[in-house]
């Protein structure tokens, strides 16, 4: 028989807390570490897991071993070989820079007989910045933001970023040739394309400069000359699958976010409430996918269907905020309040079954101090005691303000870890 149903608050915060675990650097990195080399092993690799993934390299590595890698500010933990340096996310910083031309010169500095064994995971794009010939740290930067901004997905922005990057789209194992090199990675996109987990720079690209164009000219980014120039010219096109300069390289997938939404599932069945994952990848406009949400919550509440409560809806993947407003908040909190705004038209079976949580998995949700937040079937209602709208704090993108008003913020601190979006909706009738 399944255990009583725990409180709504702690099922989900069980079942967040078990999808960290899930995907947290530990011992089972060591059965996808490649054999040792017959020259030296360099470490290096970028990301919000990097120092972990580190750490848990040391320990299992039976060898001397040396490198470098970048991680978030406050995502660092300590290491014995391997140096760990922290930058800035989710836009680069001179720190980002330093890090990524230190990275090169210890692939430069590789034979044929060493091993480069690359840790990469999400937020690796902006913590490890080399740009390209020609631009400056200050033109990246700028595109950066305004990418941020736009609401373009994680792949688009990648795409760019590429390309005006001296690292990136495949440049680092360019970098490291004739060297071995091994690429562990824990995924923060949708569909884990490895040439998108931190734009990929020891992997093939498959996008090219004309990509890039395309996606500026879809969300009219405003470019710096020198960038504009960069782009125009299109001199250094990024090594495209099937270079033989990627004959010697491998990539391996070790943590990704059906692993997360796996292990949130099984908590829940252990409570006795039925899981359906709508799916790891999810994409568009955080509002317009909690609309989605809504309708299925309704058909759960009202019909039985596609299943019957208790039950909770779980998703991943990386949604995008398109900034119009000058409120503050991530994607995982304008999720919720999309949600909080929707339910206010909706009837009140389904109002009071709604308990839900969204938080991104590296801990903090864009760039504030949380990593999400609770939605609760009273949440409305204190709201408006407190005499705030959904729906205006919506328009405004003021998700933050909303839920630190409701003190119904998690906050985490860093996990050291990411596979990005992580969302529960719990249906309790």
């Amino acid at each position: 028989m399944p255990n009583p149903v725990p409180s709504p608050e702690s099922l989900l915060r069980a079942m967040f807390d078990a999808a960290l675990a899930a995907i947290a650097p530990g011992p089972w990195m060591t059965d996808l570490l490649p054999a040792k080399p017959k020259g030296r092993t360099v470490v290096v690799g970028a990301g919000k897991a990097a120092a972990a993934m580190a750490a848990t390299v040391e320990q299992a590595w039976d060898g001397p071993l040396s490198g470098l890698v970048v991680t978030g500010y406050g995502h660092g933990c300590p290491t014995r070989q391997i140096e760990v340096i922290e930058a800035g996310h989710p836009a680069p910083d001179q720190a980002s820079q330093h890090a990524a031309r230190r990275i090169l010169d210890l692939a430069r500095s590789l034979t044929a007989d060493d091993l480069l064994l690359c840790l990469m995971s999400g937020g690796g794009s902006a913590l490890m910045a080399a740009p390209a010939s020609g631009l400056t740290l200050a033109d990246k930067q700028a595109v950066t933001r305004d990418l941020l901004r736009c609401g373009a997905t994680i792949n688009e922005i990648n795409c760019v970023r590429k390309h005006l990057s001296a690292i990136k789209g495949g440049r680092l194992a360019m970098a490291a040739a004739p060297a071995q090199v091994v690429t562990l990675m824990i995924s923060d996109v949708p569909g884990d394309d490895p040439s998108v987990i931190g734009s990929g720079p020891t992997v093939p690209d498959p996008t090219t400069f004309a990509d890039a164009w395309e996606v500026v000219r879809k969300y009219a980014v405003p470019l710096p000359p020198a960038v504009r120039q960069h782009l125009t010219e299109a001199a250094e096109e990024s090594p495209k699958p099937n270079d033989p300069l990627f004959a010697r390289t491998q990539a391996l997938m070790a943590a990704t976010p059906q692993n997360a939404l796996d292990a949130a599932a099984e908590v829940a069945r252990r409570a006795g409430v039925t899981p359906l994952i709508l799916g790891n990848a999810i994409e568009g406009e955080a509002r317009d996918v909690a609309l989605v949400h809504i309708g299925m919550t309704r058909q759960v509440v009202l019909h039985n269907q596609p299943i019957a409560p208790p039950c909770v809806l779980l998703s991943g993947g990386e949604t995008t905020v398109t900034v119009t407003g000058n409120g503050r908040g991530g994607r995982n909190l304008e999720f919720l309040l999309g949600l909080a705004a929707a339910l206010k038209s909706q009837p009140a079976e389904v109002h009071k079954a709604v308990w839900a949580l969204a938080a991104d998995t590296d801990g903090l949700d864009g760039t504030e101090d949380n990593a999400g937040a609770l939605l609760r079937p009273d949440s409305l209602r204190r709201a408006h005691a407190l005499g705030l709208s959904a729906s205006a704090h919506l328009a405004d993108n003021n998700s933050y303000g909303f839920f630190r008003a409701l003190d119904d913020l998690i906050i985490t601190g860093p996990t050291r870890t990411n596979v990005n979006d992580f969302r529960a909706v719990l249906i309790i009738p």
